[in-house]
């Protein structure tokens, strides 16, 4: 457990002061401040706010069935609002420094699967039936129950592994990792910067941001890492007004000709719920499996970051267990029946909200800021959007170290607890799906158990998600065989 962590492991006594604002909110008892809260939100804000630029183009560029895209304005002001509503509604609901916005992966499914299959609202009307769905689930107990069965090291092993899936990520987007082209006919997947070397202006702004933001933390400043996503945003702009720089990504640093902008709202509620199984050409059986293949997605997601956001806040107890689950749970399946509701495709909880934690978020009072900036964007878009991916990249590498540090409570010792451990750390990044790395090590437990023949201290819902992790695997033979 990092040294963030560490201070809030046992909650103490409430102070006899605590306004009715700490107690709702536990401020103190979970030993955090006001100050820490706010900075923590708007950490968190500013790791994510990239959702605002990056959901539009991914949804944007696609087109329907019948050749028909979404219009990006809409797809901005949806995206923000959709975010800002859900993690507020987290903050006070579920009391967790936990926030939501529309989900990456899951909007590319949404862009370049489905909505090629049928009309942009019956793709839409698939999203809110996964949410309502998985509201089921959790209302039946059943997602709750899924969680508590998975042992401990299991758990420790998917915050290790979010902690190395945000790093890389932080990485990537800054392009000080890349992609090698298939064209090169090369095995190794990724390189050093674009070309095997560290070039660009852009660059250099991430790497001083990487060194500025681990300097902060070893020296224990207060607002590290918001401090270093301030200084580095304005670097940024200093450098882009100085230096010819080519590209910058996502988000160019640069003063906005217009501060505010308009909301245009003309995408909520435009979807139909069941109109995809009347699609010509599509098939029960197909939109079946779609369904399916985003439950299970937003499911583990889901579960992977509560559980990794948890632990590194020191909110699980005794038992590993996540303070009020059922109600988090819920309200996040309520989050992609929203999304769905408003076009901006499955909205979920954020990894990104460990950033926020690493600058002591603790409670759902940073939740508060995290979606008033959200809803500031939604006038505000031009001016919250000059923060670089080179500029926010920095927090998502330090807080992986942070979440990383939870390595040394697993026991190495034990093959059946070390080895799916290991893939579920390992799967994360290697795949760059959260979803992908829980259902390895889930597998691999479960065959690990069976072969020393210890099957029955497996929980008969871990036999029951290793199953569906199977189908999960092979859902490309299973779709034929069923075709």
């Amino acid at each position: 457990m990092s040294e963030a962590g560490k201070v809030t492991d046992r909650p103490a006594a409430v102070p006899p002061t605590a306004n009715g604002v700490d107690r709702f909110f536990r401020i103190s008892e979970r030993r955090s401040t006001f100050g820490r809260e706010i900075r923590g939100g708007f950490a968190t804000f500013f790791t994510m706010a990239y959702i605002l630029v990056l959901n539009p183009i991914i949804l944007g560029s696609a087109k329907d069935k019948y050749g028909e895209a979404l219009d990006p304005v809409q797809l901005t002001t949806a995206t923000a609002l959709v975010a800002a509503v859900m993690t507020v509604i987290m903050g006070v609901a579920g009391n967790l420094p936990l926030a939501l916005a529309a989900g990456l992966g899951l909007n590319a499914v949404v862009a370049f699967q489905i909505a090629p299959l049928m009309s942009w609202d019956d793709a839409m009307g698939l999203i809110v039936l996964e949410g309502l769905l998985i509201c089921v689930l959790v209302v039946t107990g059943l997602r709750e129950a899924v969680m508590h069965a998975i042992p401990q090291p299991l758990k420790q092993a998917i915050s290790v592994g979010i902690g190395l899936f945000i790093a890389f990520i932080g990485f990537v987007d800054a392009g000080f990792v890349s992609r090698i082209p298939d064209a090169a006919r090369t095995t190794v997947p990724v390189q050093l910067g674009g070309t095997g070397t560290l070039t660009g202006w852009p660059v250099l702004v991430f790497c001083l941001g990487v060194l500025l933001t681990v300097a902060l933390l070893a020296r224990k400043v207060k607002g590290a890492i918001l401090i270093s996503i301030v200084t580095m945003t304005l670097v940024a702009i200093a450098v882009n007004s100085l230096a010819d720089v080519e590209s910058w990504g996502l988000t160019t640093p640069e003063w906005p000709d217009d501060v505010v902008g308009t909301p245009d709202f003309g995408l909520l509620g435009q979807f139909s719920l069941f109109g995809a199984f009347g699609e010509p050409g599509v098939g029960v059986i197909t939109v079946v499996l779609l369904v399916f293949t985003l439950i299970l997605s937003d499911f583990f997601d889901t579960m992977g970051t509560v559980v990794g956001i948890s632990a590194e806040a020191g909110l699980l107890d005794e038992d590993g267990k996540v303070p009020h689950l059922g109600r988090v749970l819920l309200i996040d399946g309520a989050a992609a029946v929203a999304g769905g509701a408003a076009s901006s495709s499955s909205a979920t909880s954020y990894i990104e909200s460990a950033a926020g934690v690493g600058e002591g978020s603790r409670t759902g009072f940073s939740n508060l800021v995290t979606g008033g900036l959200f809803a500031l964007a939604l006038l505000f878009t031009p001016l919250l959007t000059i923060v670089p991916l080179q500029a926010a990249a920095p927090a998502l590498v330090a807080v992986g170290f942070l979440m990383m540090t939870q390595v040394k409570h697993i026991d190495w010792d034990r093959y059946e607890i070390a080895v799916p451990a290991f893939l579920t750390i390992a799967v994360m990044p290697f795949t760059y799906s959260i979803t992908n790395g829980i259902g390895a090590g889930f597998v691999a437990y479960v065959v690990i158990k069976t072969a020393l023949g210890r099957a029955k201290e497996v929980h008969w819902l871990m036999w029951g998600a290793s199953a569906l992790f199977l189908v999960y695997f092979a859902i490309d033979p299973v779709r034929q065989l069923l075709l």
